[in-house]
């Protein structure tokens, strides 16, 4: 599965999904940060990837991805609280945003792995 991914994937969306915050794009120039933001998109694609079976015998995206809630829902705290921790308290007003991003951050990663385990079972390469 992870033969899909690319570095410069991983670099483009990290850019895509937190540009638009003041703390999300000064913390992202630490590469700790951004190598936290590819471990959590490396996770969720898996998460969503393994999943692709039940997209495979004709479940729908939305029906698949309740089931997965508790393990998303982790990766989304993990990858926010990360952020917290290096901000030291500059976020104020916009953690609600920025969690906000990274459930979107986490979403579309999910989303895609799903997309490709289910291909993959299609071509039986599972």
């Amino acid at each position: 599965m992870l033969r899909e991914l690319t570095i410069n994937a991983l670099q483009n969306r990290v850019k895509q999904h937190f540009a638009s915050s003041r703390l999300a794009s000064s913390l992202i120039m630490n590469s700790g940060i951004e190598e936290a933001c590819y471990d959590v998109a490396i996770e969720a694609y898996l998460l969503g990837s393994s999943f692709g079976r039940f997209g495979y015998y004709g479940e729908s995206i939305d029906l698949v991805k309740s089931r997965s809630t508790v393990e998303e829902r982790h990766l989304i705290d993990t990858l926010y609280h990360f952020f917290l921790f290096w901000g030291n308290g500059e976020e104020g007003t916009e953690s609600e945003a920025l969690y906000h991003q990274c459930e979107q951050y986490v979403d579309s990663w999910w989303r895609d792995g799903f997309v490709t385990g289910k291909k993959k079972y299609k071509l039986r390469l599972h």
